[in-house]
């Protein structure tokens, strides 16, 4: 599969962000010509800076709500590939500045379809969305994809509407009267991604990192809920292959689920013993509610459709996912080199 990008041009939005930066890394290594559009990395440290992957791609710095700049690099670049995953992506923002997350998570969306619909060269496009955009019912078992998109808070909510802008743009400019693409357009729903180079506010791994630093113990908000946690190598290789897969037969074009089998849908406390089993150095973490928003208790996804259609199966279990994430934080801590380190993990996870 990763010989199928060799040499394609392929437009990424949110490239400097934690999942962004290791798309750029998987997909320069396949000989893609990759131009990233996005702000400037949204952390500091960034995994984008750490790696070096500037001189990897064409980065532009530019703000998806900015369409006449957006519009100017897109055209520039003549992509045959789009990846969209630039987005406010924390829930705990979307309370703090819902007008500032709608605009970004759906008017961006507007703004990428928009300069689709103004130009000849794209044939697959993809809305990396979330696994938040179902109403949630707080069932114990997973969401399919023909589920209600009814996503509670602001960010979840704003991500629902992301989808739907999507299946409008598809049906109304993408699709001929014959029902054949014009473009080839799906949306991605993953879940809870961990990795080295997470340094986002109000997540539980890179919360576990800063403590270890701080030699402080973790505090765990919600430690019994469950979350489809997976590594982020694993959500990527299911978006490089849907994007492939659809630009050569349309009939793969769709909305699809990408999480972790059952065994993998753990409590949030689990997940950290798991980090602490692999860190080691006697860590301990505490349970302490701290009078947030509303935050969901079960989220599952049932991945049957991205597994039947296209035959992919996940390929690490949540221990693996958590061990890479520590050898990952490791090499950063002891100031090894971190793009080595993600190079490494990705040959271990394609050939593994």
């Amino acid at each position: 599969m990763f010989g199928f990008y060799n040499g394609k041009k392929v437009f990424i939005t949110g490239h400097t962000g934690f999942k962004g930066s290791w798309l750029c890394r998987m997909l320069s290594a396949a000989g893609a010509e990759v131009t990233g559009y996005a702000l400037e990395p949204p952390t500091t440290p960034s995994l984008f800076c750490l790696a070096g992957l500037d001189k990897d791609i064409r980065s532009f710095v530019g703000d998806i709500c900015d369409y006449n700049t957006l519009k100017k690099v897109f055209d520039e670049t003549e992509p045959e590939i789009v990846f969209h995953l630039a987005a406010q992506p924390i829930v705990r923002e979307g309370y703090k500045d819902p007008a500032y997350t709608y605009g970004t998570n759906v008017m961006g969306t507007v703004h990428i379809l928009e300069c689709l619909r103004n130009s000849d060269s794209v044939k697959s496009f993809l809305n990396v969305t979330t696994d938040k955009v179902y109403k949630n019912k707080e069932w114990e078992w997973g969401y399919r994809e023909n589920e209600e998109l009814n996503g509670l808070d602001p960010y979840s909510n704003s991500k629902s509407c992301s989808e739907l802008v999507t299946h409008s743009y598809k049906n109304s400019f993408f699709t001929k009267e014959d029902g054949t693409a014009v473009v080839s357009i799906s949306t991605a729903r993953a879940g809870n991604v961990i990795g080295g180079g997470d340094f986002a506010d109000d997540r539980i791994i890179p919360d576990c990192v800063r403590a270890v630093v701080a030699g402080k113990n973790i505090i765990v908000r919600n430690p019994f809920s469950v979350r489809p946690y997976q590594h982020v190598l694993e959500p990527l290789y299911a978006y490089l292959l849907i994007a492939a897969k659809q630009y050569e037969d349309n009939r793969y074009a769709g909305s699809y689920n990408v999480g972790p089998d059952e065994k993998d849908c753990l409590e949030t406390g689990r997940l950290v013993d798991l980090f602490i089993k692999y860190w080691g150095n006697g860590i301990e973490w505490v349970n302490q509610y701290d009078g947030g928003p509303h935050e969901a208790n079960y989220l599952k996804l049932d991945s049957s459709r991205l597994k039947s259609r296209l035959g992919w199966t996940p390929r690490w279990d949540t221990e693996t996912a958590v061990k890479k994430t520590v050898e990952w934080s490791k090499a950063w801590i002891n100031n090894e080199s971190v793009r080595e380190c993600m190079d490494k993990q990705i040959k271990e996870f394609i050939t593994g």
